[in-house]
């Protein structure tokens, strides 16, 4: 099959690379728009406890709490006095006018506590927006931010929307800034393994493709689901650092078949069969890796695995269509450009006396001593893990000087009580005499610091619970949980929400699904590899094997974002924690990435296994094809992955740690040691599969080598 798409896209290159160019200008104009039509936030599961206590407060008393927090202070004048008091209340004034808003409440109105710093120099107020949904409170808050400056005064504003925003706009600089660093580097880089412009630069072409692909992709799901911004993150991510690999090891299979005397289409189908089916393996590896997060009910989950997919089938197609038309365009002028280097590049490996299958061969020489060494060490790096502690993500993810952040920090600070997201506690069927019994049974909570009335009607009462620390600290989280046991006064419903509640409620909905989501990737690897190499015994290796390099990557992760080590070098703040939804999308990129690595060098070594029977040599040989491809994969991924790295989002910071972390173990300890050392243990093992399974992959398997090429054995044949 694989022969024959290379002969197809070899006649049709011309109409192949012309749908290319369309998807560069729909991807580049309609496409590039999908930034404005996708929605923030998405970490709510719509079914939870705390979802529906929003969505039943909102219904029965209205919109509650602040959506906008606007903070203003001075150096040297109280409050009270004139300069502080006049400007800050004409501002108010405005502010109510506008019909984005719904209300406005300040220390000025209500003399509240709560709302004056204990020095005076310093007030906030809380402000409602009339729309209901996130996208129209943040247009409305971006409508309002004009009206917000007040001069005379230090005005900063904080809250969720604003949250939300600034979020919003830190990671589209961040993307940017990553291509930006990322693209001439790698140009660099490709140059310096290539030894060719033109041969350097389809690699960048084809990520490019991706990313276009990709946006076009999200933005016609977009049609029909919600997506949230951060999908453009992996869309990015995925998309370029896949489409580089891909590119990458067909464009080094085409070389070597040119090397070895073949003309263009030989080569092109040569490359197709062998190279152009790996990818095809590895891409839907990782597709269905990321789709295993669409099991989860938070929309930014969902959307990640959308992007996901959308970004690796989009850069697997470019691979195995529009690089394949290019090449046969360019044939022998791939190497065009050539720059001057100290080393020789490109042509076919020695595959027995090469570096490479020299390591395979000294791995495979003592096979218990390196599989012993490698696991102890990856198993001291993978301790961390074990006392990994989840929590909510706050506006500690943001940059230090960023607004949200600062008037956060400022009101915990400087402000009695010091929290602006309490626990709301929503009783229905309950009359207000009936709810003060039940509201004193709350304040004899432990760590409950003040219980309030927020708003009746009928029988609708809503209470706001303070507490001292964090709305992701273990006080909150407890005190939600007792909430929740706290019996209901006769005859009423309690619905216990908040941040903190919806913080709780996260954790619960991720725990309760994240054992579906292993299964579905452990069971699409099992099915893909088998049906890839035949084996029963090798998908379970691998599997196994993403196990043990991803738990290598978590524990360096706790090690260094929830304990803190190195939070001045890398820019974030620790906060004791791990925002749940981080490790659970890092598994499904890193399970997906450490799948394509093991993909590239089993399918070689497959290859020579079919050609020879030797499975030393096999092994040996097939890391000397892959070593190079696959370390140079590894590190042009690191380029990508670190401009997220660099960013300011500390999350995305954390993602970027975790996969370089991950991809250099994966593509070093795991694939040139202990690959080769579980190989030779394994013997002609490794290829085994029962009576029944191996009939099933005679007649499934994805099994097409280059000695299948039928123009190869049959030299008559001409298609």
């Amino acid at each position: 099959m694989f022969a024959w798409w290379g002969r197809m896209v070899v006649r049709l290159r011309w109409a192949v690379l012309a749908a290319a160019v369309l998807l560069v200008v729909v991807g580049s104009t309609w496409g590039a728009g999908v930034f404005g039509q996708l929605t923030g936030g998405g970490f709510d599961d719509p079914a939870s406890e705390s979802s529906r206590a929003y969505e039943r407060i909102t219904d029965e008393l209205g919109p509650q709490g602040a959506d906008v927090i606007v903070l203003w202070s001075s150096d040297s004048v109280s409050a009270d006095q004139p300069a502080f008091r006049d400007p800050v209340t004409a501002t108010v004034t405005r502010l109510r006018e506008r019909p984005e808003v719904v209300s406005v409440t300040t220390w000025y109105d209500t003399q509240a506590p709560a709302l004056l710093a204990t020095d005076r120099r310093a007030t906030y107020a809380l402000i409602q927006l009339r729309p209901a949904d996130e996208d129209g409170k943040t247009a409305a808050y971006e409508a309002l931010r004009p009206a917000i400056e007040t001069p005379g005064v230090r005005t900063e504003t904080g809250g969720n929307v604003p949250f939300l925003h600034e979020a919003n706009r830190q990671t589209t600089e961040d993307i940017t800034r990553a291509e930006l660093l990322a693209m001439p580097v790698l140009l660099v880089l490709l140059v310096l393994i290539f030894g060719g412009l033109v041969a350097a630069a389809t690699p960048l072409l084809i990520g490019g493709l991706a990313i276009l692909g990709g946006f076009v992709a999200v933005r016609l799901v977009n049609l029909v689901t919600e997506v949230s911004i951060f999908a453009i993150n992996i869309i990015t991510l995925i998309g370029l650092g896949m489409a580089v690999d891909y590119a990458l090891f067909v464009v080094s299979r085409f070389r070597e078949e040119l090397a070895a005397g073949r003309d263009t289409p030989t080569a092109i189908r040569r490359t197709m069969a062998t190279a152009g089916r790996t990818v095809l393996v590895s891409g839907l590896t990782i597709a269905l890796a990321m789709a295993s997060l669409l099991i989860f009910p938070q929309s930014f989950l969902r959307s990640m695995g959308l992007g996901g997919m959308a970004a690796v089938l989009v850069a697997m197609l470019a691979a195995l269509t529009v690089l394949p038309a290019l090449l046969a365009v360019l044939g022998p002028r791939i190497d065009a450009g050539r720059v001057p280097l100290p080393w020789r590049r490109g042509g076919r490996p020695a595959a027995d006396g090469g570096a490479w299958a020299r390591i395979a061969r000294s791995v495979m020489r003592r096979p218990v001593r390196y599989l012993v060494g490698v696991v102890l060490l990856l198993a001291v790096l993978a301790v961390p893990s074990l006392r990994m502690e989840f929590g909510g993500f706050d506006e500690r993810v943001l940059p230090a000087d960023a607004a949200p952040r600062v008037v956060s920090e400022r009101i915990a600070a400087e402000f009695p009580g010091g929290t602006v997201a309490p626990i709301d506690v929503l009783v229905t069927g309950a009359p207000a005499e009936a709810v003060r019994p039940f509201a004193d049974r709350i304040a004899g909570l432990p760590g409950v610091s003040g219980v309030q009335v927020a708003a009746n009607r009928g029988e609708a009462t809503l209470l706001t619970v303070s507490y001292p620390g964090e709305p992701t600290g273990e006080v909150a989280q407890d005190l939600v949980r007792h909430l929740r046991e706290l019996p209901a006064p006769a005859g009423s419903e309690v619905l216990v929400g908040g941040r903190p509640g919806a913080d709780r409620d996260l954790l619960d909905s991720l725990a309760d699904r994240l054992p579906w989501m292993a299964l579905l990737m452990a069971a699409a690897t099992l099915l893909l590899l088998f049906l890839a190499f035949g084996s029963v015994v090798l998908p379970v290796k691998a599997v196994l094997m993403n196990l043990v390099s991803i738990g290598a990557s978590f524990g360096v992760v706790v090690w260094i974002f929830q304990d803190g080590h190195l939070a001045d070098l890398l820019g974030f703040t620790p906060t004791g924690f791990i925002e749940p939804s981080n490790p659970i999308l890092m598994l499904a990129v890193l399970f997906g990435l450490a799948t394509d690595y093991e993909v590239f060098l089993l399918s070689r070594v497959r290859e020579e296994w079919d050609r020879t029977g030797d499975n030393t040599a096999s092994v040996a040989a097939g890391l000397q094809h892959t070593g190079r491809i696959i370390t140079a994969a590894a590190l042009l991924l690191i380029i990508v992955v670190a401009g997220f790295a660099t960013g300011g989002m500390a999350y995305i910071k954390l993602i970027g740690v975790g996969m370089i972390v991950a991809i250099v173990v994966d593509a070093t300890l795991v694939r040139a040691l202990l690959v080769p050392a579980t190989m030779r243990l394994l013997g002609r093992w490794n290829w085994w599969a029962p009576g029944p399974l191996g009939r099933v992959y005679r007649r499934y398997g994805i099994r097409e080598g280059a000695e299948s090429d039928p123009a190869e054995r049959h030299p008559a044949f001409t298609g």
